[in-house]
């Protein structure tokens, strides 16, 4: 990672390649945060949220799981999420992103919005080697994890209005994680799904992102070590 947003491709555990966008902190040697896209592809804004990171002292790696496409209609979206091998993502894109991070930078965390909320989660009770992990409204299906299994420090933001993610199956994930050996923080919001999105006016709510981003540089400092120089602006 030696430029903002550099192009990259990077091995995967079956010995393919995976393309990412790679965004260098000041500090080269500083923890790094892989950044999972939400359901529209790797746009401007979570390329934002990338930068946001950086600007915060952490090194930054977004795997490309559309393989360069991106959405511009929700049909379009949950066309491309429909078909996006969930397992595959986790456990060959995700887990060869993990290996990059951790031999450049060390610790490393996942944090993941939506559909990458979802995946966030789940690489946070799969893949051991990660130090932490951060989930913005998404909730895997059973047959992808098992939150009861949760093996990584995590942070989870929740939506109380939200049709995807329902306060009904935020209450049945929360008393899953109860029974987990590792530590997990869940916070709910008076907000919309996809709340942290500013690129969506009719749904982001700016309070509740600047809540949920303090809390998730805080968790990040804990887990992975503050950076040197950070910036925590909202």
């Amino acid at each position: 990672m030696t430029q903002a947003d550099q192009s990259i491709s990077f091995p995967r555990p079956d010995g393919q390649s995976a393309p990412g966008h790679a965004f260098a902190a000041a500090d080269p040697k500083a923890p790094a945060i892989i950044v999972i896209q939400e359901w529209w592809g790797i746009n401007d804004q979570i390329r934002g949220v990338a930068r946001r990171l950086c600007d915060a002292g952490y090194n930054v790696l977004i795997p490309d799981l559309y393989r360069g496409k991106i959405a511009s209609s929700s049909d379009e979206a949950q066309h491309l999420m429909d078909s996006l091998d969930f397992p595959d993502a986790l456990f060959q894109d995700l887990a060869g992103a993990v290996s990059l991070t951790r031999e450049h930078h060390g610790k490393v965390a996942v944090m993941g919005f939506c559909m990458g909320g979802a995946l966030a989660l789940a690489a946070a009770v799969h893949l051991t080697e990660l130090s932490a992990a951060v989930c913005f409204y998404g909730i895997p299906p059973e047959q992808l994890a098992d939150p009861s299994k949760l093996s990584v420090p995590l942070l989870a933001h929740f939506a109380d209005h939200d049709d995807w993610c329902t306060p009904e199956r935020v209450q049945t994930l929360e008393a899953q994680l109860r029974h987990a050996t590792a530590e997990y923080e869940l916070h709910r919001y008076s907000a919309q799904h996809a709340f942290f999105n500013e690129a969506r006016p009719e749904v982001y709510d700016p309070q509740a992102a600047t809540t949920a981003w303090r809390r998730t540089l805080e968790f990040l400092g804990r887990h992975l070590g503050a950076p040197a120089s950070t910036n925590t602006a909202a």
